[in-house]
This record gives C-alpha cells, sequence and structure tokens, in this order.
C-alpha cells in the first residue's frame, strides 16, 4: 500500500474477524491459556505452544521451560472450553466429553542459550543485565500499524468486524438470542474516498445457530440486533446486509472446522490493512519477538499517530535469533507525514529502546495477561488494559518534533 491510498477518489476495503467459539480461535485462548498459567509460575517461563482441535479432541503440543511448579493442562483445556461456551454435547463438542492429549518438551538448549545471552552480551561477557544480554527468540519481521479512522486508531474495517463479533457473542451468552451457538464470523467492507471512510458498503455475519430457527429469523435479529447496533448510522448508506450466505449453519465449531494457533494472523493485527511479518501470537512467551516486537511496533505506530506526525504509520522491526539489536527498523506514512522522514527516524531512534529484554520490561510483558487478547484481536481493544495500546509517549514525541 503506498501514498496512492490517500489519492485514490473511491476504492473498497474489506476486513474479518471470528468469534471467540471459531474451531482456530478455541486454539488461540488454550495456547495464551497456557502461557498465562507458567507465567504465574514463572515469570521468566520460555514457552512456545500449539493447539489443534477436531470433533471430540483437543491436542496440545509445544517446547515449555519452567524453573518450577506444575499447570494441569486438561484441566485448563476443559475450563477454557467452557468459558467459551461450548457446554452442551449437542453442539458435537463439549468441554466434559472432548478427549485431551498432551506432548510438551523443553525449549531447545541451543535456541535457550542464544536467547538467554545474546550475541552482543557473549561479544563483551556483559550478561548481568538482561536488557542488555537477552537475545531475540527468532529471526524475522514484525510489523505495527496505527491510522486516525477510528478513536483507537485502527482501520475502521477491522475495528467494526470486532465490534460485530463482540456483539455476537454478548447476544448469545446474555441470551438475548438464545439459538446461537459459539462459532461465527463477521466481515465488513468499507468505501473509502481519497483515504478516508466514506460509509459501509457491507455486513456479511455467520453465525452458528440451532436446529429449530428458522433462516428468516436469523437474519432479522442479526442485520437489527447486531450489525445496527454496532456499525455507526451515519456509515449506513446504501449497506448491504448478508447474514448466514451458505443458508443453515447448524454444524460448527471443532466438528465443522479443525482448529490450530495461529491461523488468523490478520484477524489479530490489522485485517490487511497493513503488511504482516507473517508470525503468529497466541502461546508464545515475550522472549519471542514475533509476540513482543510486534507490540512494540504497534506502540510506536500508535504514538506517532496520536502524536499527530502522521494521520497512517507502518513500523517494521527485523530481528536475528540470538541478536539484541534489531538488524533493521523502518517507518511507512503513506505521504500522511507532517515531518521529515529523517525527523520521524530520530523520533523512533530517540523515544524506544526495540531491543527485547528493553521491550519486556517497558510493556512489562512477564505477566500473565494474553488469553484475554487470544480473541477479538490484540489491538486497539478499548475494553482491556494492554501496555503496547497506551500513547504515554506522544507528548514526548509531540515536543520532540515541535508540534
Amino acid at each position: 500500500m503506498s501514498s496512492s491510498f490517500m489519492e485514490s477518489p473511491s476504492f473498497l476495503f474489506t476486513s474479518e474477524s471470528v468469534t471467540e467459539g471459531h474451531p482456530d480461535k478455541i486454539c488461540d485462548q488454550i495456547s495464551d491459556g497456557v502461557l498465562d498459567a507458567m507465567l504465574k509460575l514463572d515469570p521468566k517461563a520460555r514457552v512456545a505452544c500449539e493447539v489443534s482441535c477436531t470433533t471430540g479432541l483437543v491436542v496440545v503440543m509445544g517446547e515449555i521451560t519452567i524453573r518450577e511448579g506444575y499447570v494441569d493442562i486438561p484441566s485448563l483445556v476443559r475450563e477454557t472450553i467452557k468459558e467459551i461456551g461450548y457446554t452442551d454435547p449437542a453442539y458435537g463438542f463439549d468441554y466434559k466429553s472432548c478427549g485431551v492429549m498432551v506432548a510438551i518438551d523443553e525449549q531447545s538448549s541451543d535456541i535457550s542459550g542464544g536467547v538467554t545471552t545474546a550475541l552482543e552480551a557473549r561479544e563483551t561477557r556483559a550478561t548481568e543485565d538482561e536488557i542488555e544480554s537477552l537475545g531475540a527468540g527468532d529471526q524475522g519481521m514484525m510489523v505495527g500499524f496505527a491510522c486516525d479512522e477510528t478513536p483507537e486508531l485502527m482501520p475502521l474495517p477491522m475495528a467494526l468486524s470486532h465490534r460485530l463479533t463482540q456483539r455476537l457473542a454478548e447476544v448469545r451468552k446474555s441470551g438475548e438470542l438464545e439459538y446461537l451457538r459459539p462459532d461465527g464470523k463477521s466481515q465488513v467492507t468499507v468505501e473509502y474516498s481519497k483515504g478516508k471512510p466514506k460509509r459501509v458498503h457491507t455486513v456479511l455475519l455467520s453465525n452458528q445457530h440451532s436446529e429449530e430457527v428458522s433462516n428468516s429469523k436469523i437474519e432479522e435479529d442479526l442485520v437489527e440486533k447486531v450489525a445496527k447496533t454496532v456499525v455507526p448510522e451515519n456509515l449506513l448508506i446504501d449497506t448491504r446486509f448478508i447474514v448466514n450466505p451458505s443458508g443453515r449453519f447448524v454444524i460448527g465449531g471443532p466438528v465443522g472446522d479443525t482448529g490450530l494457533t495461529g491461523r488468523k494472523i490478520l484477524v489479530d493485527t490489522y485485517g490487511g490493512m497493513a503488511r504482516h511479518g507473517g508470525g503468529a501470537f497466541s502461546g508464545k512467551d515475550p522472549t519471542k519477538v514475533d509476540r513482543s516486537a510486534a507490540y512494540a511496533a504497534r506502540w510506536v505506530a500508535k504514538n506517532l499517530v496520536a502524536a499527530g506526525v502522521a494521520t497512517r504509520a507502518e513500523v517494521q522491526i527485523s530481528y536475528a535469533i540470538g541478536v539484541s539489536a534489531p538488524i533493521s527498523v523502518s517507518v511507512e506514512t503513506f505521504g500522511t507525514n507532517v515531518i521529515s522522514n529523517e525527523n520521524i527516524d530520530g523520533i523512533v531512534q530517540t523515544h524506544f529502546d526495540l531491543r527485547p529484554g528493553a521491550i519486556i520490561r517497558d510493556l512489562d510483558l512477564r505477566r500473565p495477561i494474553y488469553k484475554q487478547t487470544a480473541s477479538y484481536g490484540h489491538f486497539g481493544r478499548t475494553d482491556l488494559d494492554l501496555p503496547w495500546e497506551r500513547t504515554n509517549k506522544s507528548d514526548e514525541i509531540r515536543k520532540y518534533a515541535g508540534l
């Protein structure tokens, strides 16, 4: 996406979200539930936990190193499935009857050594200070994004998609629409004019439901009690509503589709509005830069936009495994910047330390805060107090930039 995004007279852009009962999101929540449980016992636990689920079975796999303590993973799995809402055998998948298989090993000693003592620390023998000594847990590039389309500085299609799936869960759990079941999806298409949202073109909602309810009843309820309560009225201009376009959606959840951790990376981030490094978040402790650096990149981008440096900012950070300092840091503002690119680079270098140890320190990431992010997005969450969503650097940046 280039500066032409802001110059195009009109175009459509679509993002999607899924509910907490979607098979992939079940897996993300279990992975992060395991991570949180490990961090409660040992804030320096090394966790890489993957989950897959299918009809009647959940498989928990990964590499975990913890100094002491024990986590009852099967019980954690069942409690998570219960919280999501798979409580009835009639759904084909429920927390009491599903099998749970656990296959956990320790983190590779080769990886552990490079993460615990970074290349720079090995060269200088400065191994006491974790900020100096901690190396990146993997190579790769991580991307953060922010824009001024919503108060939370998220792309509008993504923000609305998440609000719709949250609303689907709300009306299900409250009993307002008691025929709904946990699996569901949303999709929002927004028409843009010269880079700014003009109207919501299409709202698509699909949700698993019980046998006895009619398609017409589902459509009426989801349009009136979900879509129109979420999408601002001023954006509902000739909007098309599509509900359960395949017809019946009785078979859902892990019975209808196998789930896997990390398979909804655009739902977790910016809905395709920004580039993506390819790494998933859930089940990974903060030494894995797939997670911590993606959070830091969002923190940087959000503070730049909040400070008024640009109305759109995409930040890319890259790392080498076992090396502390980023290989590269770059910022793209799509022609919306009000100060020079050189000054923006200076702001990032001056106000943000993007070494893994510093990110963990500055964002306080060794806490069990992750399961709550495993559905409805990791960014733009006004319902959660997430450190990477704070604009605590914006005043400093504004002053530095002379704005």
